[in-house]
């Protein structure tokens, strides 16, 4: 089965029709104007050089041909390069996308270090004060974050009033990434928002046997209905798990959008009916980063903050060798429609070549 390493050099094939038609186009108006030239210059050698009757007489008998000549040998020729250029094109793209078949397994032996997500799924996450939502804000950061891994496991964590296991480490980027992809406020069996458990329940998923750093990434507004956040901070530092915190929202806060049964935008009230206002609340953010050893930043438009904390805090930690993977590696065959291609354009040459040589012997 063929696979495709640059599948989207592929989509260049579908300018061969379009420029085929243009050069065909070109061509055949070269073959137009070759056919008047040479009528032109025979005209013209022939007033000079014979009588008008010897004219007619050269024409009647050279015409067939001399006409047979220009629209056989000339545009046949022609038309056969044009169809070695696309040709080599075509192969050169091929050659672009990378056709691959043929696999091997490979066991690669890979260091890295365990980083749990722990991302805050309440309905405040809804508010608006960071476009489009803080959740759909915060999905954009954790994706922006994934390349620079580099074999690092991670795993993902979602909490509201319970905590909820969405994806255990691993090493599987794109798994991860279709996981993030569903995550929604209001995904978990029970509203409001426990972050002290959640940070418990984060530290029971890390592998007490390896050595390396273990890091809980933790994006919330920092809003708290159930504990304290800080009590988890003896657990987190006993297990050696240092906290990274991200705090999204602004101080002054916004509404609740929530949509009713009717499809219609309404804003969040609390039991009294007053409108809810959601802040960021920084303070348990900034704690449990200080007392873990970890890193708190405050989100802002245009800069969320993990870069910042992927350079600065998690980046420079102890690595160990984790597991051996085993990888699947299907073979590049790319060399062999490059060379094809090439050897069209040689071939191409050569015809050049020749014409060249036959007409020089010719004169």
């Amino acid at each position: 089965m063929m696979h495709w390493g640059e599948p989207h050099y592929l989509h260049l094939l579908w300018l061969i029709p379009p420029l085929a038609l243009f050069l065909y186009a070109l061509m055949r108006r070269r073959e137009i104007l070759l056919r008047q030239l040479v009528h032109h210059r025979d005209e013209y050698d022939y007033e000079v050089r014979v009588d008008r009757q010897e004219i007619l007489r050269r024409k009647t008998e050279a015409s067939p041909s001399g006409s047979s000549s220009l629209s056989d040998r000339l545009p046949g020729r022609a038309r056969r390069r044009l169809l070695i250029w696309l040709a080599a094109f075509t192969l050169a793209v091929t050659a672009l996308a990378r056709p691959q078949w043929g696999e091997t397994l490979e066991e690669i032996p890979h260091q890295g270090l365990d980083i749990m997500v722990v991302l805050d799924v309440s309905n405040s996450m809804r508010a608006e004060d960071f476009r489009p939502s803080r959740l759909e804000r915060a999905r954009m950061g954790i994706r922006d974050l994934l390349p620079r891994l580099k074999g690092d496991r991670i795993g993902l964590v979602v909490f509201e009033g319970v905590s909820v296991m969405e994806c255990p480490l691993t090493v599987d980027y794109a798994g991860f990434r279709m996981v993030l992809d569903d995550v929604f406020p209001g995904m978990t069996p029970q509203g409001g928002t426990a972050i002290e458990q959640a940070l418990r329940f984060a530290a029971e998923q890390f592998d007490e046997s390896i050595t390396a750093d273990r890091v809980i990434l933790l994006i919330s507004d920092g809003e708290d209905h159930e504990g304290n956040p800080v009590a988890a901070v003896p657990l987190l530092r006993e297990r050696d798990i240092r906290v990274f915190s991200v705090g999204v929202g602004t101080p002054e806060g916004d509404l609740i959008p929530v949509t009713d049964e009717r499809g219609q935008v309404q804003y969040m009230r609390d039991r009294d009916g007053h409108v809810v206002r959601t802040r960021l609340h920084e303070n348990a953010l900034e704690q449990l980063a200080l007392r873990t050893g970890g890193m708190y930043v405050r989100a802002v438009p245009g800069d969320f903050g993990l870069d910042r904390i992927y350079e600065d805090g998690i980046r420079p930690l102890q690595r160990a060798e984790l597991d051996i993977v085993t990888i699947k590696k299907f073979q590049d065959r790319y060399p062999w429609f490059l060379a094809a291609a090439l050897l069209l354009l040689c071939v191409e040459t050569m015809l050049t070549e020749k014409k060249f040589i036959n007409k020089s012997a010719v004169t």
